[in-house]
């Protein structure tokens, strides 16, 4: 098959690199906008679970994958300046140029193709194509081109967020709740590296405009957040790549496919950072696709309903999850009344997806801490 993927994300490159290194025969090029090498933002992170669908796909490719991650097996809530530790919450980490590397390396030595500096603003320009793969994020331009077949639906969320990175490490995912003046500031923030962490400063919009932040310069805005965590950066400071604040925008599709064209990753749906499962979901829709025209060939109508088949449904409930998740940050305000063991066991129960019996099998520590504050055997 001559298959054009667009967009040299993870979802693109690891579905490129399963179809080549399954027939050689295969031509296949990505496309993507940005220059070679290019990438913006700092780490991702995968939990345990995330990282297992990757081995069973392709344990070679998987060793690779994971030889320079940053592993941690619990994570930290911190509030009130209580640091909680939640055991047995496994999290790898990686910086996302080193992942977008072994993704681009592992395509080339296989023949995949790629054209960077390459924006598709016309997908008829890529007609002689027998299979085209909009794999080209959020603000996908092949969604937009033909959004009267996809028929997209977004919603956009209320909290702002400044995506920054920093030299302190947190060796533990952590999440940091600090009180101000102006309200409630939330830092999600990770090592990823051997000398940078992520830090991703949340807050909701009222808070936002009553600190001044709607009005500040990137700089100023940059300077303001390092003295609300300046205890939690010790002596080091905020790191920006394009860090401007922005909203979340949650993106679904009623369609995922259109003639021999289908959507994939990001530009398919979108699931909130929150739950850290935006590059897993992309690269297990990769996967699934992948099996489904294996399956079917070039009877694609076949191999997009039995793509949708197997991802429909986790689809649908990761982003139920995720909605949950931000319904629970943007009323946290409300919650910071909680002792800390609560508010974190609050945290963990946000989603719906954890039960009371789950956690104490994770952390028996921790849930018993929980038991003896609050009297209760049960959830």
């Amino acid at each position: 098959m001559k298959i054009a993927v667009v967009g040299g994300g993870p979802a693109g490159m690891y579905f490129s690199l399963l179809m080549k290194k399954r027939d050689a025969s295969h031509d296949i090029t990505v496309y993507e906008q940005n220059p070679a090498g290019a990438t913006y933002g700092w780490g991702v992170v995968f939990s345990d679970v995330a990282l297992s669908f990757l081995k069973q796909a392709d344990a070679e490719f998987y060793k690779k994958f994971t030889a320079s991650h940053e592993r941690c097996d619990y994570m930290e809530v911190v509030h009130k300046d209580v640091h909680v530790q939640l055991r047995n919450n496994h999290f790898s980490r990686a910086s996302r140029i080193d992942l977008l590397k072994v993704l681009q390396d592992e395509c080339k030595s296989v023949g995949v193709n790629f054209k960077f500096d390459s924006r598709v603003d016309d997908i008829g320009l890529l007609n002689e194509a027998d299979l085209i793969v909009g794999a080209d994020g959020a603000n996908s331009g092949v969604r937009t081109q033909l959004a009267q077949h996809f028929k997209p639906h977004f919603e956009k969320r209320r909290n702002k967020f400044a995506w920054y990175g920093t030299r302190q490490l947190f060796h533990a995912v952590s999440l940091i709740f600090r009180e101000t003046e102006y309200g409630v500031f939330i830092a999600h923030c990770y090592q990823y590296s051997k000398d940078l962490s992520t830090f991703l400063i949340e807050v909701d919009p009222d808070t936002w405009k009553r600190a001044g932040l709607d009005t500040m310069s990137d700089e100023d805005s940059q300077r303001f957040c390092e003295q609300v965590f300046a205890r939690d950066l010790g002596s080091n400071g905020l790191l920006s790549n394009r860090s401007t604040w922005f909203s979340a925008n949650i993106v679904s599709n009623e369609n995922w496919s259109y003639k021999n064209i289908v959507l994939l990753g990001d530009a398919l749906r979108t699931v909130h950072f929150s739950l850290g499962s935006g590059t897993r979901m992309a690269m297990q829709d990769a996967i699934a696709l992948y099996e489904a025209v294996n399956l079917h060939g070039k009877d694609l109508p076949a191999a997009f309903t039995h793509f949708e088949k197997l991802r429909r449904t986790s689809s649908a409930n990761f982003q139920t999850a995720a909605a949950r998740s931000l319904d629970w940050y943007e009323s946290v305000d409300r919650k910071m009344h909680l002792d800390p063991v609560v508010f974190a066991y609050d945290y963990m129960r946000r989603t719906g997806r954890v039960s009371h019996e789950d956690l104490k099998e994770r952390d028996p520590g921790f849930i018993a801490r929980y038991e003896a504050l609050t009297g209760e055997a049960v959830a």
